[in-house]
């Protein structure tokens, strides 16, 4: 079988200096949980179709992320019982350059996703005078109370069609890291992910996904990581989510590796 490494050698690539146009800093965002096993099935059709993001010959890049949230939750509430208007806090580093940029990504209630972000250093935001002015500027009283609560570390990928103004991330190698010590990995789990200013209907990464029985799906790293790894309330409004990914790992369990 061939693996989803030599099918991405297949692409064309893109440097980030030719990406302005599918930045897409506002957008709509789509996301699909799949079998990791299924990865060559997906990408071996729209090779043509699709440039993948290549710097200093590299096509797939390790990610850290930190989130951050009140001691009440309040980001991870607002997700979890489904407010319109919700946001995360996160400071997410590029391991293959070592940029770290802290982030503030709001969902409207027009179903918009909107990220703001500044560069900084890693570790406590709130010893930067920048990073403090950043949080207090887009989540205003709650920037004092922001903490650390959780890591997450992937694997991505980036497709991008620029004729379609169309950017696709899709994330694997996926973990979850609390402060205590505490760690869950999926190496079975790939999560793709349409970033597009209108409605995805047209775009052929997601036609191809509907071809292979993969279905659109709400899904939240920051909270399910927090699910899995806290005894925290409303853990129960996660537990669809969690059905879906053991389904997932029975999937991936019977087809083994791609």
């Amino acid at each position: 079988m061939t693996s989803f490494r030599q099918i991405l050698d297949n692409f064309a690539p893109i440097g980030l200096d030719e990406m302005t146009s599918v930045r897409l800093m506002t957008r709509i965002d789509t996301k699909y949980l799949f079998p990791v096993s299924r990865m060559s099935e997906l990408l071996s059709s729209i090779s043509s179709n699709y440039q993948v993001l290549e710097i200093d010959g590299e096509r797939e890049y390790n990610y850290k992320t930190v989130y951050f949230d009140t001691p009440s939750l309040l980001f991870y509430n607002q997700h979890v019982t489904g407010k319109l208007t919700r946001y995360k806090v996160r400071m997410r580093t590029y391991e293959t350059n070592g940029l770290t940029f802290l982030e503030v990504k709001e969902k409207s209630n027009k179903g918009r996703t909107s990220k703001t972000r500044i560069r900084s250093d890693e570790g406590d935001p709130h010893e930067d005078e920048p990073s403090r002015s950043f949080l207090q500027e887009l989540v205003s009283a709650d920037a004092a109370l922001l903490k650390p609560v959780i890591n997450t570390g992937f694997t991505r990928i980036t497709l991008v069609n620029l004729a379609d103004e169309e950017r696709i991330t899709v994330d694997y190698n996926l973990s979850w890291h609390n402060f205590r010590g505490d760690a869950v990995e999926m190496p079975f789990l790939a999560i793709a992910e349409i970033k597009r200013d209108k409605s995805n209907v047209l775009s052929m990464f997601y036609q191809r996904l509907k071809s292979m029985g993969v279905r659109s799906t709400g899904f939240s790293k920051y909270c399910t990581g927090m699910a899995l790894l806290n005894n925290i309330p409303k853990r129960n409004n996660i537990k669809p989510k969690i059905l879906l990914l053991n389904k997932i790992k029975n999937e991936y369990d019977r087809n083994g590796l791609d």
